[in-house]
């Protein structure tokens, strides 16, 4: 009897024994704390597509989706208003030739020649003058007329001289055209005419809207029909060639991390496939709400730093959007 209680005393300590242990063991695993996970994104260079010019969306030759190449075509804006300042831009240029031409051809044929009539009708009044303030030229030497007679024949050959120069002066112009200055004005007006085009017409390039880069359409804004307004986005282009990675870390778990070290990244979207990337990027957010108390009574506040890298090789099928983890080594 004395035997049977010492056994079950026996199997009650080990019993207890072995509870206590597996207590043990379960707390140690349960206390033990977990290995932080840094967690970021994949994140790509995007392109907004906008015109410079308002107009109705005429055209929409691209999808969601849809990879495209530098310099294609996305879009065709409709834009009235860009024709018609294109017409009148030609208009003013026309009108400012025109002026420009009559300012180096000189006047018409027939203004040179009715100009140069006047001139010899000038001659001759003014040869007709001439011999007649001769004769009383003579009269007066000889005391025979008046003072009188002989001032008022000289003033009219005095007259008939001047307006033998006027309609000479006449001719002359008509003869050589209009003066250089107004040449170069008229020239002038012609090239500031031709700029006038060439900016309509670059806002008429403006109309078609093509791609800035490779990559893939991935968002189309406005509707087909719709109108937009100068520099509203069309649509968005995505350069898949250019990914990056971006995590916000606090700085107690950088762990001396710093620009130029290389990471283990796993994207779990792509089976969890591992690569290197190098951080190329390190600076302490600016937002207001990133920093973090490390301890509830302790004595400083942990800021939260952006930390970008960038991959070291190729991962097909890496998108935009996708979470990106450091992986433990």
């Amino acid at each position: 009897m004395k035997n049977k209680k010492n056994y079950n005393l026996i199997l009650g300590l080990l019993a207890l024994v072995a509870i206590v242990t597996a207590i043990a063991i379960v707390g140690y695993f349960v206390s033990k704390p977990r290995p932080h996970v840094i967690q970021g994104e994949v994140e790509a260079s995007e392109y907004r597509v906008s015109g410079m010019v308002p107009g109705r969306v005429e055209e929409i030759y691209v999808r969601e989706g849809q990879n495209v190449r530098r310099g294609d075509t996305l879009a065709f804006i409709n834009s009235p208003q860009v024709k018609a300042k294109l017409a009148q831009a030609r208009a003013a240029r026309s009108a400012a030739q025109a002026q420009s031409n009559k300012a180096s051809n000189g006047a018409r044929k027939e203004q040179i020649t009715g100009a140069y009539e006047l001139w010899q009708q000038a001659l001759v009044q003014e040869d007709v003058m001439r011999k007649s303030f001769e004769r009383v030229k003579n009269l007066y030497d000889q005391k025979v007329i008046a003072a009188q007679k002989y001032d008022e024949t000289k003033a009219r050959y005095d007259a008939a001289v001047a307006q033998t120069k006027a309609a000479k002066s006449q001719y002359d112009m008509a003869v050589n055209g209009a003066r250089e200055e107004d040449k170069q004005a008229a020239r002038a007006l012609v090239a500031q005419a031709d700029g006038a085009i060439q900016e309509v017409n670059s806002y008429l390039d403006e109309l078609y809207l093509v791609s800035p880069a490779d990559g893939i359409v991935s968002s189309i804004y406005p509707k087909t029909g719709e109108l937009v307004g100068t520099g509203s986005p069309i649509m968005t282009v995505t350069d898949l060639a250019d990914l990056w990675f971006t995590f916000n870390i606090r700085e107690d778990y950088l762990h001396g991390m710093s620009v130029g070290d290389e990471l283990t990244l796993s994207v779990p979207a792509l089976d969890g496939v591992r690569f290197k990337a190098v951080v190329n990027y390190m600076a302490v957010r600016e937002s207001y709400a990133t920093w973090k108390a490390t301890k509830e009574t302790d004595m400083y506040d942990a800021k939260t730093f952006e930390v970008r890298a960038v991959p070291s090789e190729v991962v097909e099928g890496l998108r935009p959007g996708m979470t990106v983890l450091v992986a433990s080594e």
